[in-house]
């Protein structure tokens, strides 16, 4: 049992109350940009981890930790109840990432968003409470908000979604607050972009795609350039993921917490990777957009309900990918689809 298991343990001992040990953590999408940094993390924290996933992307992006005897993979369509089963047994906790991410790969085929991540989710909450979980992780995201006027978007704002994907994660989260009781504890995460690197990279978000051209076209293209971004690094993220595991169930049950840590201006940020390139080669080129919609959040009162504080910034994820690029570990990454999610989808043509 990790530690923190046996501190949860013997709290709920002195206060009078039982509570289930969580040993085993069953990861949605555990292939996946977050996951791939999520399980390694999850494992040496003292966890097994059950991972369900199609591996679109590769079954090697785990490698660094598949011999380890607490790690179960199983390939796997989440829509599929069977596989669901088989992944989900014996496991005290849930964190569900796994989903049709971003808008563009959503609209690319609507039926097949819509079918993973909506239908498929009350079944698998279903499915999840039935064999025994007793602590549901769901993976939101701030787009829930749509386009605030407000400089801090809080949780207690109202949700006005602006497509079909964050509409979709919005209606899964009043599903996941239905089950929320005693035996059956729900957290729901809104974290903001996510950025930096991963044996799972992703090169299609705001961050990792200025980075990418910077370092090899030695050009960044910036349509607008004031709309604001809200980002958060992927360490910092997934250190959250773990540590809402191991969080008493009286801090977390119910909770809805925003997740982000920097709200910078599509300019700034380009203006920051280029200030870490060698020489500072690199040059800006801004042309016009239609598109001015900005999002920001404020991560306030997750700082203020568990002292969660972020720790690394935009430009901590840059210089990784940089240090990565560097080292070869990046090839091809202009024209790879592995590195992105809907010329992938397009290849395979998932249905």
């Amino acid at each position: 049992m990790p530690d923190s298991d046996r501190c949860r343990v013997e709290f709920a001992r002195k206060r009078g109350t039982p509570l289930k040990p969580i040993r085993t953590v069953m990861v949605t999408g555990g292939g996946g940009y977050v996951g791939a940094v999520l399980v390694p993390k999850l494992l040496a924290a003292g966890y097994g981890v059950n991972v369900l996933d199609l591996f679109l992307y590769g079954e090697h992006v785990l490698d660094a930790v598949r011999e380890d005897p607490k790690l179960k993979l199983i390939k796997g369509d989440l829509r599929d109840e069977t596989a669901v089963r088989q992944t989900v047994e014996n496991c005290d906790a849930v964190i569900h990432l796994a989903c049709i991410s971003n808008d563009p790969s959503f609209e690319l085929n609507p039926e097949l968003g819509k079918s993973i991540n909506y239908d498929a989710f009350r079944p698998l909450v279903e499915l999840s409470k039935a064999a025994g979980v007793h602590r549901f992780i769901y993976a939101s995201s701030s787009s829930v908000y749509g386009v605030k006027e407000q400089a801090n978007v809080t949780e207690e704002l109202s949700l006005e979604p602006l497509t079909d994907y964050s509409r979709f994660k919005a209606m899964c989260e009043d599903i996941l607050l239905e089950y929320q009781s005693p035996d059956f504890t729900t957290v729901i995460l809104r974290p903001a972009t996510v950025c930096g690197y991963s044996p799972r990279l992703r090169l299609d978000l705001t961050v990792n795609i200025l980075t990418n051209h910077a370092v090899n076209n030695g050009r960044i293209r910036v349509f607008g350039g004031s709309q604001y971004r809200p980002n958060i690094h992927i360490d910092d993220v997934t250190d959250l993921y773990v540590r809402l595991v191991q969080l008493d169930d009286s801090v977390v049950a119910g909770k809805i917490w925003n997740a982000g840590y920097e709200n910078q201006t599509v300019a700034d940020i380009a203006t920051s990777i280029r200030d870490l390139m060698e020489r500072n080669e690199v040059e800006i080129v801004t042309e016009p957009t239609d598109d001015l919609r900005s999002y920001r959040i404020t991560s306030e009162k997750i700082r203020q309900d568990i002292s969660y504080v972020p720790t690394r910034s935009i430009a901590d994820a840059a210089r990784d990918l940089i240090a990565a690029f560097k080292a070869g570990q990046i090839p091809n990454a202009m024209t790879d689809e592995q590195y992105y999610n809907i010329k992938r989808m397009q290849s395979l043509n998932l249905q």
